[in-house]
């Protein structure tokens, strides 16, 4: 471990990146035994912040903390590798707070503790995803070490960078493809290794998917397909995420969680919008079928 930090991290000049996701994962821990000890209304932990009536988010003071360390960024950006590495774990908690709160932003209403609260982690677990791969060494076209690639005016062998940069375009489109299909996992991490685009631009989309609104209307075979194989596969992968977030988060405030949960496992099933029960007999035939 001491190697590796020595070699990849340190020696890469990756410590700022590591001190960032250090201070993203430390700041995102400590404002959920907040939250939750705030939720359980322990007597001898502080409250919500307020300034009279109004509840003062921490997302606020997330919003500081990245416009204070993004200053820094710009004004220190000559100083020493150490102070680079401590604006950035401030920049880090920053985001935390932010992204703690981001189904707030997203819905523009105080969901934290309903069901819609889960975005947030959606949100938390994709920056750590992403932050984690670029600091193991991985990045979008990694597989030309496009981050080696001078200025396409100064290199003679222009042929090299014209295909780079084709490469590139391609691998943006195959992700957006991908994306629309409603893989967006798929998407992400295939920025990063490009098979996975691959199999994903290539396989069925997901029923409530964009591309499944744009390509499968007409077509009832690949609808149909597309349903069977996101019952088959998908609401098990959405039962232990959904497990996995009230982990973290904690259990929205519903009155009742499982069919709170089941209402999720729909809507990644139906198509929207839903269409006549007669162009999808598998949603809207036998109950028996349906359940």
């Amino acid at each position: 471990m001491r190697r590796w930090w020595e070699d990849v991290v340190i020696g890469h000049g990756r410590l700022p990146l590591a001190c960032l996701l250090l201070g993203f994962i430390v700041g995102f821990i400590l404002i959920r035994i907040s939250v939750r000890l705030i939720r359980k209304q322990v007597r001898w932990w502080p409250g919500n912040l307020r300034a009279g009536d109004v509840h003062i988010h921490h997302m606020v003071f997330g919003v500081i903390l990245v416009l204070t360390s993004g200053v820094g960024f710009v004004t220190l950006y000559q100083s020493p590798v150490g102070v680079i590495a401590a604006v950035a774990a401030v920049f880090g908690v920053g985001a935390a707070l932010v992204l703690d709160e981001f189904a707030l932003i997203y819905y523009l209403r105080d969901v934290y503790w309903e069901e819609q609260g889960r975005t947030s982690v959606d949100a938390v677990f994709v920056a750590v995803a992403v932050t984690g791969l670029l600091l193991m060494g991985f990045h979008p076209l990694w597989l030309l070490d496009i981050s080696d690639v001078r200025d396409i005016r100064s290199d003679p062998n222009v042929p090299e960078r014209v295909f780079t940069i084709l490469f590139a375009l391609v691998n943006l489109m195959l992700a957006a493809i991908v994306i629309a299909k409603g893989k967006i996992w798929t998407g992400l991490f295939g920025m990063f290794f490009l098979p996975l685009l691959v199999v994903g631009a290539l396989r069925l989309s997901r029923p409530g998917a964009p591309w499944a609104r744009w390509r499968y209307a007409n077509r009832r075979g690949l609808m149909r397909r597309a349903i069977i194989r996101e019952r088959r596969y998908r609401r098990p992968v959405i039962r232990a995420k959904i497990f996995v977030q009230d982990l973290v988060a904690g259990k929205p405030d519903v009155a009742h969680v499982r069919r709170a949960a089941e209402a999720e496992l729909v809507r990644t099933v139906v198509p929207a919008p839903p269409a006549p029960p007669s162009e999808h007999p598998l949603l809207f035939g036998s109950r028996k079928v349906a359940d």
